[in-house]
């Protein structure tokens, strides 16, 4: 008998097809400012494959949208790449940016939606969810672009790169509102370490590179393994043409940072970057579980704490501290502070099993230390949660989390609508969902003016 690979049960079960559910239930209510589309990404593979690895599956973008106080849609649509009739990335010409699984973000750029994948193009959706094919910012991009790009609140402008294995080993890119790449520079001194987020500020672009780094010997479908000879660095690069040419790297303590809560300089000129982090023996368990290993093969308590490394650029040195002791991913803030020092980020609490356990979001409170809980109960995940800020908000926490949260005591789904500044108060606004969405990876909220 043949184990479920982890990552198609439970909260991670697929669903098998595409469906359009109009007229939404809605507890409470909606605020006026919601509107617009949520929508949420992650792997999904079609009924009767089962990938090596849990990034490997298909990507499948879920919305749902929002006007006027309703809920008057949720669909769901597979991202039609040519991998998900399964071309191969690597092919006798090299690799096909194209034949992404497109599963591990959706943003909006210059009116577009795009569903991202770090190792290939990201692909273009309409409106509803249909796939419209892959896109190079007219042919300007040739590489990959990273799943985490990050766009500048005050300019506009987004700031993505692209990774690879071999040299080039790190592009960075800058593109305009309107959808222009302005700029892109190779970054000299990266390696060939798995680089999945970065972090901008008003004056610089910031890179990690972890202990996890490009190894053939590894045949899950993503070649990367830890590797302690491999060092953990931050690279502080000024932005502007010809700032790649300025990057400095700095040695830190050995872990992986998968995400980023955000960066900022102070008021001393100092680079202040905030994000979960684990060592060795955390990522194992993490890479164990993606790879659908039974034995997760380290200690329970070894997941991502939250972290914080400040760069002073006179000095030339990092100070690196943890600032929390919960087992937290998937780092959220207000993204009007992007770039700037905030003072509340988001997080999801996971039990150490990943499994049936209560998930809690938190809420952290920089200028006191305050932390807050939500708890959600067991059998119920919640996705990670995006804020949306409410209409005339003069507070950095006046607006909405949206979370979507699904529940395996019922098999069933609904769209939460919290308040950012009480997590303590019931929902502003429930959303019933007309089936069980399996846990995701990322999203973003898309006003329409946006489209």
């Amino acid at each position: 008998m043949t184990t479920a690979k982890p990552y198609l049960t439970g909260h991670y079960a697929p669903v098998a097809d595409e469906i359009t559910a109009t007229g939404l239930t809605v507890e409470g209510h909606l605020p006026p400012e919601l509107t617009g589309r949520l929508l949420r990404n992650s792997h999904n593979p079609k009924p009767g494959i089962t990938p090596t690895h849990w990034f490997k599956g298909s990507g499948m973008v879920h919305g749902i949208r929002l006007r006027d106080g309703r809920a008057e849609w949720y669909r769901n649509r597979w991202v039609h790449t040519p991998a998900l009739d399964g071309a191969p990335y690597l092919t006798e010409h090299g690799p096909d940016l194209t034949a992404s699984t497109a599963g591990t973000h959706v943003i909006e750029h210059a009116g577009r939606l795009l569903a991202l994948c770090e190792a290939n193009l990201p692909f273009e959706l309409t409106a509803d969810l249909e796939t419209v094919g892959a896109y190079d910012f007219g042919g300007k991009l040739t590489s990959a672009m990273t799943a985490h790009p990050k766009e500048d609140p005050v300019t506009g402008e987004l700031h993505f790169f692209a990774s690879s294995p071999f040299p080039p080993y790190l592009i960075h890119h800058v593109s305009s509102p309107d959808g222009t790449v302005l700029e892109s520079q190779e970054v000299p001194g990266a390696s060939a370490a798995l680089k999945h987020d970065f972090a901008v500020t008003e004056h610089h672009v910031v890179f990690l590179e972890g202990s996890v780094t490009f190894d053939p010997a590894e045949h899950s479908g993503i070649p990367y393994r830890w590797h302690d000879a491999q060092a953990s660095r931050i690279g502080v690069m000024p932005r502007g043409a010809g700032g790649a040419a300025r990057v400095r790297w700095y040695e830190i303590g050995q872990g992986y940072t998968m995400h980023l809560a955000n960066a900022y300089e102070d008021a001393r000129g100092r680079v202040v970057i905030e994000g979960p982090a684990v060592g060795r023996e955390g990522w194992q368990r993490s890479w164990n579980w993606w790879v659908g290993t039974p034995d997760r093969g380290a200690e329970p308590n070894s997941g991502s704490r939250s972290r914080r490394w400040t760069v002073d650029l006179t000095t030339d040195t990092v100070r690196e501290e943890q600032t929390d002791d919960l087992t937290v991913e998937f780092p959220t803030i207000n993204e009007e502070y992007l770039g700037r020092e905030h003072r509340y980020q988001y997080a999801l609490s996971f039990p150490d099993d990943l499994g049936i356990g209560n998930h809690t979001l938190v809420k952290y409170d920089r200028a006191t230390g305050a932390r807050t809980l939500r708890p959600f109960g067991t059998g119920r995940l919640p996705s990670e949660a995006v804020f949306v800020p409410a209409e005339g908000a003069t507070e950095e926490d006046a607006g909405y989390l949206l979370t979507i949260v699904g529940d395996l005591n019922t098999e069933t789904s609904e769209l939460l609508v919290l308040d950012a500044s009480d997590l303590a108060a019931p929902p502003i606004a429930t959303v019933h969902l007309p089936r069980r969405v399996p846990a995701m990876i990322h999203g973003s909220w898309i006003p329409d003016a946006a489209l």
